[in-house]
């Protein structure tokens, strides 16, 4: 089982795998996490590859494919049996490369890659600087595709592939790996005191990100030079205004968090965490929020052992997608704040 890029030199690799994946047999692969991807070189001016949503309960999905380079949008998924999709080439070069990434969230169930028809040449790895994205539905990309947002489901208004995370990795030229749920927090959820819902803790260790024991455990074999954490929106949430809805409580905020970041250098004892705010929450609350990035980093103040944790600001922001949700092109701006600090960051390393 792989969990994250497949970090073999052998000229041999058929196939790279990106993200929260568990590996089949036969190169099957089943696309967990947000953006998480499968890639291939290919001879010839077409193929197919064939494609499954698997979940508890049917329903569709929707990965990205990126062909030579060009990104050629989104394809859905229909519940059901494994499907096949034509792929055509218009580059006139002699290997092709197909890239597959998941276009939605963990919680929007599974893709199964389960395999192609294309006469494959090897594909090898390049060894790059790695980061980490934690998060909730903004690292997601959801709501942000914000076409008719009135209309279809959650998972339709996703693009993982042009989430702030991944598009700050292509830029910047590093892997990535992307660990997010929406409307989930550090101590409460967006609409739950922790009472029904896992919190960010509680499911992160977990490989499919859900309390499942039956799923395999995350083997955490990524080892990011850094990992950013934005968790926090929707703790300070004021949920659905239904539900009954405590005050804020920064101790646990700031004590899960503290918990949260042990745990992340227990298994990743050489990343730079980075904590950042959101750029959804303002005014009073984000005072708040900035005070507590602040107690979670001078907790560890005295740590020698790790690098210093580092606190990244988003501006304010009036998003433009769905729900309140930042659109593809508030997640462009998010990256061009953002990749600026960690391209710094990583040249320091």
């Amino acid at each position: 089982m792989i969990s994250v890029v497949s970090k073999s030199q052998n000229k041999t690799n058929t196939f790279l795998y990106h993200g929260r994946v568990e590996k089949l047999e036969n190169n099957k692969v089943i696309l967990i996490g947000t953006a998480s991807s499968v890639s291939f070189n290919f001879t010839g001016t077409e193929c197919s590859i064939s494609l499954q949503s698997v979940d508890s309960y049917e329903h569709h999905n929707y990965v990205s494919l990126v062909l030579d380079g060009k990104y050629l949008g989104k394809i859905r998924i229909e519940k059901g049996a494994v499907q096949s999709f034509p792929i055509k080439t218009t580059a006139t070069k002699k290997v092709h490369r197909l890239e597959i990434y998941k276009n939605t969230e963990a919680q929007s169930g599974n893709i199964l890659f389960a395999g192609t028809t294309a006469k494959l040449t090897p594909i090898a790895t390049k060894k790059k600087k790695k980061i980490e994205f934690i998060g909730d539905s903004i690292t997601c990309g959801a709501a942000s595709d914000s076409v008719d947002c009135d209309k279809g489901d959650y998972m339709d208004h996703h693009n993982g592939y042009y989430a702030y995370g991944p598009r700050i990795s292509r830029a910047i030229d590093v892997d990535y790996l992307v660990s997010s749920v929406s409307g989930i927090g550090m101590y409460r959820n967006w609409n739950d005191e922790n009472k029904d819902e896992a919190i960010m803790p509680d499911v992160y260790q977990n490989l499919y990100l859900t309390k499942d024991n039956a799923k395999p455990k995350y083997d955490f074999a990524f080892q990011p030079d850094i990992i950013s954490i934005a968790l926090g929106t929707n703790d300070f949430s004021g949920g659905d205004g239904k539900k009954e809805r405590l005050p804020f409580n920064v101790e646990k905020y700031v004590s899960n968090y503290i918990n949260f970041i042990k745990m992340l250098y227990k298994h990743n004892p050489n990343a730079q965490i980075v904590i950042t705010n959101s750029p959804m929450v303002g005014g009073e609350r984000g005072v708040v929020f900035e005070d507590c990035l602040n107690k979670v980093k001078n907790a560890f103040a005295e740590d020698k052992t790790h690098k210093p944790i580092l606190i990244f600001k988003f501006k304010p922001m009036n998003p433009k997608g769905c729900l309140g949700h930042p659109d593809v092109n508030d997640h462009k701006v998010l990256a061009n704040e953002y990749a600026p600090f960690l391209k710094k960051l990583l040249n320091e390393k």
